[in-house]
């Protein structure tokens, strides 16, 4: 490659090897050609095996628990010869790990990058507020999100995009808010709040499992925060037949149940 190319990649001049500035130029080109080349093996495979193949999905655990489970139980039914790999991460990491070429498809939380992301929007739904069940806010329709200033909020772990969300936020509504957990468990959060631990502004769908004897739920307003979520691959990257009858899998299974 050096030859071909007329410039020295490494460096040996010295006992150990080491890369030379235009090798490092030419890291990221060199990449993008790896992932062109697994492209390139998966058609090949593909030609072979219809209705088989290798999916590495990237899904962050609280979508996982909202949704998944069923849906991945029925798609392995339906096809036993597709191998679904799960990598649990949140939204912000399967966003890299994407790009990366780690994993072939994903789900995320909008808005995103469209730039480096091919995005099929699958659902729309709202943050809601959990609340200890004698907080003063309790017994309220809806809150502002500035009436929470000064609470001690329980958070989703950065590298979630949760933690952004809520926090953006709250910035938005005039303040910083005041952080004592971050977690990636959603029902040690609830059961925190439960306890009397702070509050957290979690999924609808989360909500949906909160002990109302112990908890209170409540709509937030000024802003509304969306969860609306997409899966997302890289932009121009190969599809796999395989990778398209998940995508319409899933698809069809939010559209059933929408």
């Amino acid at each position: 490659m050096e030859d071909e190319l007329g410039i020295p990649l490494f460096n040996r001049s010295t006992r150990h090897l080491h890369i030379t500035d235009e090798g490092k130029a030419i890291i990221p080109y060199a990449k993008r050609l790896l992932r062109q080349m697994e492209d390139l093996l998966q058609v090949a495979s593909e030609q072979q095996h219809s209705h088989s193949g290798n999916i590495r999905f990237g899904l962050p655990p609280v979508i996982g628990s909202s949704f998944f489970p069923s849906i991945i139980t029925a798609f392995k039914k339906q096809y036993p010869r597709i191998k679904l790999t799960i990598v649990e991460e949140g939204s912000r990491i399967v966003e890299q790990t994407l790009l990366d070429g780690q994993i072939d498809l994903g789900i995320t939380i909008l808005p995103l990058d469209t730039e480096q992301f091919d995005v099929i929007p699958i659902i729309e739904r709202k943050l809601k507020l959990v609340l200890p069940i004698n907080h003063p806010l309790a017994n309220n329709a809806t809150v502002s999100l500035k009436q929470l200033q000064g609470e001690e909020f329980l958070m989703f772990s950065q590298g979630f995009s949760l933690y952004d969300r809520v926090r953006d936020a709250c910035i938005k509504a005039g303040f910083e808010p005041i952080i004592i957990l971050e977690s990636s468990q959603w029902d040690f959060m609830m059961e925190m709040v439960a306890s009397g631990n702070g509050i957290c502004i979690l999924p609808e769908t989360i909500c949906e499992h909160a002990d109302l004897t112990r908890c209170a739920v409540v709509h937030v307003t000024d802003p509304e925060i969306e969860w609306n979520l997409a899966i997302i691959r890289r932009k121009n990257s190969y599809v796999s037949s395989a990778m398209l009858t998940w995508i319409d899998f899933i698809t069809c299974s939010f559209q059933e149940h929408s």
